[in-house]
């Protein structure tokens, strides 16, 4: 092992890790890092820095702090490593398990399965109540319909934020890379909001979560392109180029709006739409065509998700490969 490398095969193994487990329901390292952040917020907050430089700190702070400690973690197991077979086998093990914890394929498929099922069943009540851990829009008075779209659109933005993005950071740089990622990732999801509480204490954060998501993004849309081409066939296909292309900018994220338009055009529906937010209506562009062609929407995209998670793993690690060959 290497601070800022890893064996493909600890990437592959943590990516089935995950999806053949999903996450524990308790002593989450996501979690511990939303702790963090949520003291050293209140302790500026406390100071008074409540604007962008505290919130620049905020970042600064938890960013050192968890990548740091990351770069720790792997020297500990290199050094253990180094013991014996048995003890490179353990440590090599605990690597897998533990970046397995940053991937979120399994859970996000299986919330998906459950909304959509809880619909199936007639349950409205509670699938809108289930949705919530999803979207953040307010979901007390969403159709049926409505949910399935929100369902689609989580599952098309997740795809980039729980699957590829943080894959594409281990593979790039290492399990510090990886926890890097997510640690910007989470800092975005709990202060980079554009409300008044917000929107000058969470805007590094929210940049920086642009700015990591910006190439991942982009991959994830190119691979539900070609998901939707495997599964679904060439029209499909050449729809998920086109809306993408032409709606993946519409989107008020410059990220969100590319794999959701990617997906909207692979299914061949319109995404996207007024919706409430905290009881105020935010209109939001329409992203697709409603053209609604095919049944079992839900389950497709999550086809689509799933297969085009397994795609950049493999795609990721056969052109490192070669790029590392190309050096030597």
């Amino acid at each position: 092992m290497k601070v800022f490398y890893v064996e493909g095969w600890v990437i592959f193994g943590a990516f089935l890790v995950d999806w053949i487990f999903g996450d524990p329901k308790k002593y989450h390292p996501i979690s511990a890092i939303g702790k963090m952040i949520e003291r050293i917020e209140l302790f500026l907050r406390n100071l008074n820095l409540n604007g962008k430089f505290g919130g620049f700190l905020l970042f600064l702070t938890v960013v050192l702090v968890v990548f740091l400690s990351s770069v720790i973690f792997i020297w500990i197991l290199e050094e253990l490593a180094r013991l014996s077979w048995i003890a490179l086998f353990f440590s090599s093990l605990v690597l897998v398990v533990v970046s397995s914890l940053f991937i979120a394929l399994r859970g996000l498929v299986e919330m998906a399965k459950k909304i959509d099922k809880l619909l199936e069943e007639g349950n409205l009540l509670r699938a809108r109540i289930s949705l919530k851990a999803l979207v953040g829009r307010d979901t007390e008075n969403l159709t049926p319909e409505k949910i399935k779209i929100a369902i689609i659109e989580s599952l098309s933005e997740n795809l980039s934020d729980g699957v590829i993005a943080p894959l594409f950071y281990f593979i790039l740089g290492g399990f510090p890379f990886l926890v890097l990622y997510k640690t910007v990732n989470t800092l975005d999801s709990m202060v980079g909001y554009r409300n008044e509480k917000y929107i000058n204490f969470g805007w590094f954060s929210a940049k920086m979560d642009d700015l990591f998501n910006y190439i991942p993004a982009r991959i994830s849309g190119l691979m539900i392109v070609i998901s939707s081409l495997i599964l679904l066939g060439i029209w499909s296909a050449k729809n998920s180029l086109r809306i993408m292309l032409r709606d993946g900018r519409k989107h008020i994220s410059p990220n969100s709006g590319i794999p959701e338009a990617s997906m909207a055009g692979a299914l061949g529906i319109r995404l996207g739409g007024p919706n409430y937010y905290g009881g105020v209506l935010v209109d939001k562009p329409y992203i697709g065509e409603d053209l609604v062609y095919r049944e079992n929407l839900v389950e497709l995209a999550q086809k689509i998700v799933m297969l085009s998670s397994f795609l950049f793993v493999f795609i990721g690690l056969i052109l490192r490969s070669v790029f590392i060959r190309s050096l030597s």
